[in-house]
């Protein structure tokens, strides 16, 4: 899949707007693996929507440099969540563009800023002892990557229901349940859905990421029916990239899944 780009050539509100996915491919515990963070513009703001794992800068930089973006140009960095995949690359990204405001959720920015554990850190740790012992030192290396990601300075916190005033409007979505603080986002200028990690794509369907390290499942299932309520023509997942065909039916599809 390679990287795709939208432009909304409407006139009016919204009109000039850029949206790329950053499809970044990489090999990770013995795998081909692709993350898709996500660029928009308008002219006088790009913003950046999440970062990858530690040390993605190179690949950050090279995927954006493929739109004429330059990391040094980047005003905004959004995390749409602490995990090690969307904010491992942040701190050296806040370093090598000092200027870039950081944004999260309120309730995530804690974790962001290392004044909490991150919610993945204790689950490998609560079960570490219930683990085989054949398993442990893989378990043990887990851990330690865990407390290696540096954390960073969030600029601006947000709150679900914010409407960020740049690309012709951004909303803050919320879609709570694979962390306690999640947000997506919705660009209404381009009918777009930034899901994050609110739904993944796995095998051709929409899934709830990684369900089972859910921070509450049954939330992140309510926020899949929330989607549900936003007119959404493109839906773009963190893992899987551009939903190709009805996102509303998929959605739907999924929320059954779960119901059932």
């Amino acid at each position: 899949m390679g990287e795709r780009m939208f432009h909304n050539r409407g006139k009016g509100k919204g009109s000039g707007v850029k949206l790329d996915v950053l499809d970044i491919k990489f090999e990770f515990n013995g795998g081909r693996q692709t993350i898709c963070p996500v660029l928009l513009r308008d002219g006088r703001e790009t913003i950046l929507v999440d970062c990858g794992y530690p040390g993605f800068v190179p690949l950050i930089a090279q995927a954006a440099g493929r739109h004429g973006v330059e990391l040094e140009t980047i005003t905004r960095l959004i995390v749409t969540h602490h995990d090690m995949d969307h904010v491992g690359s942040l701190a050296e990204l806040k370093r090598a563009n000092p200027g870039m405001e950081v944004i999260a959720h309120e309730l995530e920015a804690p974790y962001v800023e290392g004044d909490r554990k991150a919610l993945r850190l204790e689950q490998a740790e609560s079960t570490f002892d219930e683990l085989p012992e054949e398993a442990k030192p893989h378990a043990q290396q887990f851990i330690r990557f865990l407390q290696s990601i540096e954390p960073a300075p969030v600029d601006r916190t947000v709150i679900y229901g914010d409407k960020l005033p740049w690309c012709g409007g951004i909303e803050v979505v919320a879609t709570p349940g694979h962390t306690i603080g999640h947000l997506s986002l919705y660009v209404p200028a381009m009918r777009t859905l930034i899901a994050a990690d609110a739904v993944v794509i796995e095998q051709g369907k929409l899934n709830i990421a990684n369900p089972q390290y859910a921070a509450d499942l049954e939330e992140a299932v309510r926020s899949v029916e929330r989607l549900l309520t936003y007119d959404i023509e493109r839906l773009i997942c963190y893992h899987g990239g551009m939903w190709q065909g009805d996102a509303r039916k998929a959605l739907q599809e999924l929320v059954r899944e779960y119901k059932s």
